[in-house]
């Protein structure tokens, strides 16, 4: 396989800039055996059958990026250097790791001040990332970071727009929990206490697992073998009460959907035995054309980037041929593209 077999050409008008309004009214293509069918998202329970359980990712997006100055004394006076942070993945010494600009403007044990509450000390420098250790932890560092951080939108809305109070609540679920995550869990921006509401009397049942979603899912691939590509490695926990619900689902003759790439890639994870287990621990999983899944009947999921590990997903759950039938669709019909685009509901 190769990188350009993923490739598809993507007018930048569709890439979406903001949600719509309510989240549940965003489009959805259903695509399920040969047909597809255009609908929204808050038509999913027509959809789906009693019996069927989607799976949900609860983890937290943290507001992981930081403006702040450096201060120093020079020989012509006090001197200061704008620098902006943003946050990657917390350490076990309780220190963070972050991207840095411009890193060369800050020595080490120098202190990057956000705001009157929150500052930070460059403790060392690895692999272009920095290790910065801030000055309050645990609830004290988080309620000084709501204050001071901004949504870590993706690359392609940042390049547009700056992030703002808005995409505090836009760029959240309504079922997040556990904070850690840098990048949402973007199909489950559509869902709102309507939909659940609708899907429960349906007779669809939910599952909660946590994926904190690294910003490495942004990264391109850059081998032209897809195969030697090496995914980043993220933190997940799928708990004993999730794993048995799965499987009950599994035995019962329900079809169990993540909604996402990242809820699939965790439950596919927990499952590499044969059926999801209780799991917890880091997953670097790449899932591409050929994969054997063990547990995923169907996903929800939004449009993705050309040449994406997250295109390389679908088309290893529906089929390269199908996946480009869908995105010919997609783009002909004026679908909108990426986190704060569309989705869709890929049933094998």
């Amino acid at each position: 396989m190769k990188l350009s077999d993923f490739d598809f050409d993507l007018p930048e008008e569709l890439i979406a800039t903001r949600p719509v309004n309510p989240r549940s009214s965003a489009r959805l293509l259903v695509a399920q055996g040969d047909s597809l069918t255009d609908q929204h998202v808050f038509d999913l329970p027509n959809w789906l059958r009693p019996g069927d359980r989607l799976v949900l990712n609860d983890t937290k997006v943290i507001p992981a990026r930081l403006n702040g100055r450096r201060y120093r004394v020079s020989q012509q006076g006090p001197v200061s250097a704008r620098i902006e942070a943003t946050l990657l993945d917390p350490q076990a010494d309780g220190s963070w790791s972050a991207l840095v600009k411009p890193l060369k403007k800050v020595k080490l044990g120098e202190e990057i001040i956000f705001s009157e509450r929150l500052s930070a000390t460059l403790q060392r420098i690895e692999d272009g990332q920095a290790l910065l250790r801030f000055n309050k932890t645990g609830e004290d560092f988080d309620q000084a970071l709501e204050r001071a951080g901004a949504m870590p939108l993706p690359p392609y809305i940042a390049a547009k727009r700056p992030a703002d109070e808005q995409d505090k609540t836009d760029y959240q679920t309504i079922w997040a929990r556990h904070s850690g995550a840098v990048a949402a869990p973007t199909a489950s921006l559509h869902f709102d206490e309507a939909l659940l509401g609708a899907l429960s009397a349906q007779g669809v049942s939910f599952s909660h697992v946590t994926l904190h979603v690294g910003a490495g899912t942004f990264l391109p691939v850059k081998v032209e073998d897809v195969t030697t590509h090496k995914m980043h490695a993220e933190w997940g926990q799928v708990s004993e009460t999730a794993a048995a619900e799965i499987r009950a689902t599994k035995a019962e003759g329900g079809r169990v959907i993540p909604v996402g790439t990242t809820a699939l890639r965790l439950i596919e994870s927990a499952a590499k035995g044969g059926e999801v287990q209780p799991w917890e621990g880091e997953t670097d999983i790449f899932i591409y054309p050929g994969f054997d899944f063990k547990v995923t009947d169907g996903l929800v999921t939004n449009f993705h980037l050309p040449k994406s590990t997250l295109l390389m997903l679908v088309s290893a759950l529906i089929g390269q041929d199908r996946v480009r039938a869908v995105y010919r669709h997609a783009v002909s019909n004026k679908y909108r593209f990426f986190s704060y685009g569309d989705a869709s509901l890929l049933i094998p």
